[in-house]
């Protein structure tokens, strides 16, 4: 619908077009997500959070899951 996302920050550090969602069910969980594409949502990764800082591992993961969406794309 072209609505603002609540509790969603973009995270240019991973890459461009790259959101995370926070969710508050029960505990903090993050879900990191790529939208810039008309056709898909590509979900890089999705975690529960325990620390008040992100894991660096979950931003390098999320990092080397965008490179390959955008390395896929451009092999259509």
């Amino acid at each position: 619908m072209g609505l603002p996302i609540q509790h969603a920050r973009p995270m240019p550090a991973i890459g461009a077009g790259v959101m995370e969602i926070r969710v508050h069910a029960g505990g903090e969980y993050r879900v990191i997500y790529v939208s810039k594409y008309l056709e898909a949502i590509y979900v890089l990764h999705a975690f529960e959070k325990h620390l008040q800082r992100t894991r660096q591992g979950d931003i390098e993961l999320a990092r080397s899951r965008f490179r390959l969406v955008e390395r896929s794309r451009l092999r259509e």
